[in-house]
């Protein structure tokens, strides 16, 4: 039986004045492995900092020698209900089990804000899951990449084949998913799967966080705007994409919030823009 955790156990999570908020890994001794409880708890930090609103933009960085070796490999091991494909029935509340699992991922995806990710060492398994969600990934010199499920034996089931291939070249992603190789940072680069390579975690780190600021300093309702329409886009076709940017664009178009950028690119000087504010909740 698992060890109730809370999220502490598994990140530290801050944001500073400007709206950067970081969460950092904090398991090097385990690998940054992620049991079953590490899920919810990530979900609910994003999507906490979405409904907060303070949030300008997300860095996911890591501690120790590697980013994440993926899921616990004793989370496997277990006899519980969530892995239990014995009858109708159980494999019926297995879908829905996975799907919130996914779920967790998905919560990267359609966060009001763009989510960086600095990797350094192995991004393994499920962790590969959780990066390919991101908006971008930064890597260390010393970084790779696996589609770790095929190696034990099972196919990789919370994202990462159906978001790799939307990042990188479909054959490559294909190859990664049918033999369980390693992708190094360097090969990484040159497919598209992260921006930059860094020589170690700290200018990893350093690297990340500046574009972090970039992102902060410019208003947080274009880049948001942005983030839907770069998402829609991805999901559909340019038509139907062209659409939903025209209702998008009528919903958040500000004369304001442009003079605010306008101003100050003319002075010179930084925008100040409001936050987009607490999303209110149904009592």
């Amino acid at each position: 039986m698992e060890t109730p955790m809370h999220p502490q156990d598994y990140f530290e999570l801050t944001i500073d004045a400007g709206g950067i908020a970081h969460l950092r890994l904090n398991r090097p001794e385990r690998m940054n492995t992620m049991a079953p409880s590490f899920f919810p708890a990530l979900r609910d930090a994003v999507r906490g900092l979405a409904d907060a609103g303070q949030a300008r933009v997300l860095v996911i960085s890591s501690t120790g020698r590697h980013f994440s070796a993926g899921m616990a490999l004793e989370t496997f091991g277990g006899d519980g209900a969530m892995l239990d494909t014995s009858t109708p029935r159980a494999r019926l509340n297995f879908q829905s089990s996975l799907r919130a699992l996914m779920d967790c991922f998905t919560a990267l995806d359609e966060a009001r804000f763009p989510i960086l990710c600095a990797i350094q060492g192995g991004c393994i398994g499920g962790a590969l899951d959780l990066a390919a969600a991101c908006d971008i990934r930064y890597a260390s010199a010393d970084a790779f990449f696996c589609v770790q499920e095929t190696n034990v034996g099972m196919a990789a089931d919370l994202g990462v084949l159906q978001r790799l291939q939307t990042i990188m070249p479909a054959g490559l992603a294909r190859e990664l998913a049918y033999t369980g190789e390693r992708l190094p940072a360097e090969r990484a680069l040159a497919c598209g799967l992260v921006n930059a390579v860094l020589p170690d975690a700290d200018a990893l780190l350093a690297h990340v966080l500046g574009v972090a600021a970039q992102i902060a300093a410019k208003s947080p309702l274009a880049v948001a705007g942005s983030k839907l329409a770069l998402n829609h886009a991805r999901d559909h076709g340019v038509a139907a994409s062209l659409q939903q940017m025209s209702l998008l664009q009528s919903a958040i178009f500000d004369t304001a919030e442009m003079g605010v950028a306008i101003t100050a690119w003319k002075a010179k000087a930084e925008p100040a823009f409001a936050p987009l504010g607490e999303v209110g909740k149904i009592s």
